[in-house]
């Protein structure tokens, strides 16, 4: 059964680490900011103590500010041993928030960078086909 009591607990303490604003807990989810329907999807996920995270455009579609803070999380949630993995078209956020970097064309990999091994330039080469780079460090 639910226990009521912990559940606004556990959840006000998501809020608070997030920063997600909303006037209360029990504001529904679909009438806060973008960013704001990020941080709460986010944490849905950790209250469940997930070892990895798929996300898919995690910042589309959400303010400068948001997208801070988003890759702030994405960070620190990377450093505490979560498994990230993100899928974005956007080439700064890529380059920011990546540890590793897998680039596929056509339904194969083309490309595969260690962080300090990436760039834009040779990203997008692997992005359309025209070259395959393996600069992965394991």
């Amino acid at each position: 059964f639910i226990k009521r009591k912990e559940e606004s607990r556990r959840s006000q303490e998501f809020v608070d680490a997030f920063s997600i604003k909303t006037p209360s807990l029990r504001q529904k989810v679909m009438y806060l900011s973008g960013g704001n329907q990020q941080k709460v999807l986010l944490a849905r996920w950790l209250m469940k103590k997930l070892k990895v995270i798929i996300l898919d455009e995690p910042t589309r579609g959400i303010d400068v500010g948001a997208k801070a803070e988003i890759h702030r999380l994405i960070d620190e949630l990377a450093s505490q041993g979560l498994a990230i993995v993100v899928m974005t078209s956007e080439m700064p956020e890529l380059l920011g928030v990546s540890d590793h970097i897998i680039v596929m064309c056509d339904g194969r990999i083309t490309g595969e960078f260690a962080r300090k091994n990436a760039d834009m330039e040779k990203i997008l080469e692997t992005a359309i086909g025209q070259k395959e780079y393996r600069y992965a460090e394991r």
